[in-house]
C-alpha cells in the first residue's frame, strides 16, 4: 500500500504554495509583454471593457503553457534554495535520503503539471488562440474613437479632412471649423468653414450629425484641368447647415473562420489531418507542375532504356541550321525574332516563379503545422527538464528567497529562449529539419538537467563562487591582500638576529634573480613556447618569504607588522607557459591568436613579478632598520 510520509507532504507544500505564486507572476509579466505588443492597436479605439476582459481572459490562457515552465524552474529553485539554505536538506541527507528521494514527490508534481500544459496545448490552447485572433482582428478593423485635436488636421473620418481652432470639452463647441469633403476626389474637394458648430454621434454609431453655423462652402462645379484656365465653382453661404457623414465607430466582432488555416488554432489530430491534406493537394500539385513542364515545347522528350539511362528520343522531324537561317534575317526579321523569344522566356520564367510561390507557400505551411505538433510535447516536456535543472542548483547554490534565484532563473530561461527561437526560425525557413529544430532547446537542456541533478546527488562542488571569483581574478591578475594583524597570544618570539641574515639573503637572492631573467625585456616568443622548464628559483623565493612572514607576524611590534603587510602576493606560474603539458604549449604558440594572447599575459606577468621583487627588496630594508632600532620588538 502506497503511504504518504510527513516529509513528502512538507516538501510537496513548500513547493505548491512557491508555485503558484511564481506562475501569477510569470503569466502577468507575460501579459504585460504580450500587452504591450498590441498597445498600438487597442489605445484610441473607444473598446468596451467586455471586449478589453475578453482580451485579457484569452490572452491569459494561451499564454499559460509559456508560464509554466519558468514558474517551475523558479520554484523549484527557491525551494530547494531555501532547503539549502535552512539547512534542511543538508538534515535530509545526513538520514540517509538521496536527493532523488527527497525530489520524488515534486517529480510526481511536476508530471501532472506537464500533462496540464499539454491539455491546455491541445484543446484549450486552440480554441484560445482562435478567439484571441479574431478578438485582435476586430479590433484592427475597428474605426477609432472620434477624438478631434486642436490646431491640427484630423484625416480619420474616411473621406474626410477636418482642423478644428478650439473644442470647448464641456458644452461640446467647436470653433473655426474648416472640413475638406474628399470622397469625389482632391480635385472635386468640397470645403466647408463655419464659424463654429457641433458633432454628435448617431444612436446606431454608424453616422455623424454634424451642427454647423455662419459658414460658407466652396465646390468645384467641373474636374480641373491642366490646360483649363478658368474652373467655375459654387460658393454658398449659411447661417445654420446639417451634414451628416458616414462613420462606423461600433465594434463587429470578425467570423470565427478567419482562424481556421492557422496552424496556432489547431489540436494535434486536426493537425495530422491538416499535414496528410496538404501533403496530398502539394504532390498532385506537383505532378501536375511536371506534367505541363513535360508537355511544354521547350521541354525534350525522354524514355527509360534497359541500363536505367536517359536517352533523347530521336523525332521525326526537318533539321535546321538556325546560326544560317539567323544569318540570312533581315535586321526587321531579327529584332522581331529576338522580341518574340525573350516575351516568350519572360513569360515561362513568370509561369515558373508563380508556380514556384505556390508550392513554397504549400510547404511552409506544412512545415509551421508540423512545428506546432511538435511544439505541444516540447512545450510540455520543458516542465520536467527545468524542475531537473531548478532543484538541484538550488540545492548547489543553497541561496532561498527572490534575489540570487531569480536572477539565475531568468538568465536560464533567456538561454532556453534564444535556442528555441533560434531552432524554430530555423525550422520554419526550411533550413533544418523541422524536428531537428524544434527539439533543439530540449537537447541542449537534457544533458544539463542530467549533470546538475548528477552533482548535486553526489555534493560535489559546481558552483563555488569562491572558486570561480579566484579563477577569474588570476585570469585577470587581480592578487589578494595580506591582512596581518596582532596577535593576542604569542608563545614563541621571532629570532631576530637569524632574520637579519634571512632578510639580507633574501635581497641578494631577488636581485640576482632579476639580473639573470631580464623580467623586464620582451621574451622570444619561439623560445617561450619551445621551453618546458620549471622556474623553482622564484618558487623558493616565495617559500623563504612566506616562511620569514610567518615567523615575524609573532611579533608585538605595529610598525613591523604593518610592514610586512607591504609584501606582494606572488603568482609563481604566471609568467611562464600557461600549461604542464609541453605539446599544449607548442600548440598554443603554433595557433597565433591563442599564442599571442598567452605571450603579452606572460610579458605582462614578468613585468609585474619585476616590480615584486623590487618591493621585496624595499620591504626587506625598511625590517632590518626597524630590527636595527630594536623598539618595542
Amino acid at each position: 500500500m502506497l503511504r504518504i510520509k510527513r516529509l513528502d507532504i512538507f516538501i510537496a507544500k513548500s513547493f505548491l504554495l512557491l508555485f503558484l505564486g511564481t506562475f501569477f507572476i510569470c503569466l502577468f509579466i507575460f501579459m504585460m509583454q504580450f500587452l504591450w505588443s498590441y498597445v498600438n492597436v487597442l489605445v484610441g479605439k473607444g473598446l468596451d471593457m467586455t471586449v478589453m476582459g475578453q482580451f485579457f481572459f484569452y490572452s491569459a490562457l494561451s499564454l499559460v503553457p509559456v508560464s509554466l515552465p519558468l514558474a517551475v524552474l523558479l520554484a523549484s529553485l527557491i525551494t530547494f534554495g531555501n532547503f539549502g539554505e535552512r539547512y534542511e536538506l543538508l538534515a535530509m541527507k545526513a538520514a540517509g535520503i538521496p536527493l532523488i528521494m527527497i525530489m520524488r514527490p515534486l517529480i510526481v508534481m511536476v508530471c501532472i503539471i506537464c500533462c496540464i500544459s499539454f491539455y491546455f496545448q491541445n484543446v484549450i490552447g486552440p480554441i484560445a488562440q482562435q478567439k484571441l485572433g479574431t478578438l485582435i482582428i476586430s479590433v484592427k478593423q475597428k474605426s477609432p474613437e472620434l477624438d478631434i485635436p486642436e490646431g491640427v488636421f484630423y484625416d480619420e473620418i474616411p473621406g474626410y479632412n477636418l482642423k478644428i481652432h478650439k473644442k470647448d470639452r464641456k458644452t461640446g463647441m467647436l470653433y473655426d471649423v474648416l472640413i475638406y469633403d474628399l470622397k469625389d476626389g482632391p480635385e472635386n474637394a468640397h470645403i466647408i468653414y463655419a464659424d463654429s458648430g457641433r458633432m454628435e454621434m448617431t444612436a446606431d454609431k454608424q453616422h455623424l450629425n454634424l451642427f454647423l453655423y455662419s459658414g460658407e462652402l466652396f465646390e468645384n462645379l467641373k474636374s480641373q484641368n491642366m490646360k483649363s484656365k478658368n474652373v467655375p465653382y459654387r460658393r454658398e453661404s449659411f447661417s445654420e447647415k446639417f451634414v451628416i457623414i458616414e462613420f462606423d465607430s461600433d465594434f463587429n466582432m470578425a467570423d470565427a473562420s478567419i482562424m481556421s488555416n492557422q496552424a496556432t488554432t489547431k489540436s494535434m489530430a486536426i493537425l495530422s489531418e491538416s499535414i496528410d491534406s496538404m501533403q496530398l493537394v502539394g504532390d498532385s500539385i506537383g505532378r501536375r507542375y511536371m506534367t505541363d513542364l513535360k508537355n511544354s515545347t521547350y521541354s525534350l522528350s525522354y524514355r527509360m532504356s534497359k541500363d536505367d539511362s536517359l536517352k533523347v528520343i530521336a523525332e521525326d522531324r526537318p533539321r535546321y541550321d538556325i546560326d544560317s537561317l539567323y544569318e540570312a534575317s533581315t535586321l526587321n526579321q531579327k529584332q522581331k525574332a529576338m522580341s518574340a523569344v525573350a516575351s516568350r522566356s519572360e513569360g515561362m520564367a513568370s509561369d515558373l516563379k508563380f508556380k514556384s510561390y505556390t508550392m513554397e507557400g504549400n510547404d511552409y505551411q506544412i512545415r509551421r503545422h508540423n512545428i506546432e505538433w511538435h511544439k505541444k510535447i516540447t512545450i510540455s516536456l520543458s516542465c520536467l527538464l527545468f524542475f531537473f535543472i531548478g532543484a538541484p542548483l538550488g540545492g548547489i547554490i543553497r541561496k532561498g528567497g527572490l534575489g540570487m534565484p531569480v536572477i539565475v532563473s531568468v538568465l536560464l530561461f533567456i538561454f532556453y529562449y534564444v535556442i528555441d527561437t533560434s531552432g524554430f526560425k530555423m525550422a520554419r525557413d526550411g533550413r533544418w529539419i523541422v524536428w531537428m529544430g524544434v527539439w533543439m532547446s530540449s537537447a541542449i537542456l537534457l544533458p544539463l538537467g542530467i549533470f546538475l541533478t548528477y552533482k548535486s546527488n553526489k555534493d560535489s562542488v559546481v558552483l563555488n563562487t569562491d572558486i570561480i571569483v579566484g579563477w577569474i581574478k588570476r585570469m585577470i591578475g587581480i592578487r589578494s591582500v595580506r591582512h596581518i594583524f596582532k596577535k593576542e597570544v604569542i608563545i614563541h618570539d621571532p629570532d631576530y638576529p637569524k632574520l637579519l641574515k634571512q632578510l639580507s639573503q633574501l635581497s641578494e637572492e631577488c636581485k640576482q634573480y632579476e639580473v639573470v631573467n631580464k623580467l623586464r625585456k620582451a621574451p622570444n616568443y619561439f623560445k617561450l613556447w619551445m621551453s618546458n622548464i620549471d622556474d623553482t628559483e622564484v618558487k623558493n623565493i616565495h617559500l623563504k618569504m612566506e616562511a620569514m612572514i610567518d615567523e615575524m607576524s609573532n611579533s608585538k611590534s605595529s610598525t613591523l607588522l604593518n610592514l610586512l603587510n607591504s609584501y606582494p602576493v606572488i603568482a609563481v606560474n604566471a609568467h611562464t607557459t600557461p600549461f604542464h603539458r609541453h605539446w599544449l604549449n607548442l600548440l598554443s604558440g603554433i595557433i597565433v591568436p591563442i599564442g599571442l594572447f598567452f605571450y603579452i599575459r606572460i610579458w605582462i606577468f614578468r613585468i609585474r613579478l619585476s616590480k615584486d621583487m623590487e618591493r621585496i627588496i624595499k620591504t626587506n630594508a625598511d625590517i632590518e632598520h626597524v630590527i636595527n632600532q630594536g623598539k618595542n620588538l
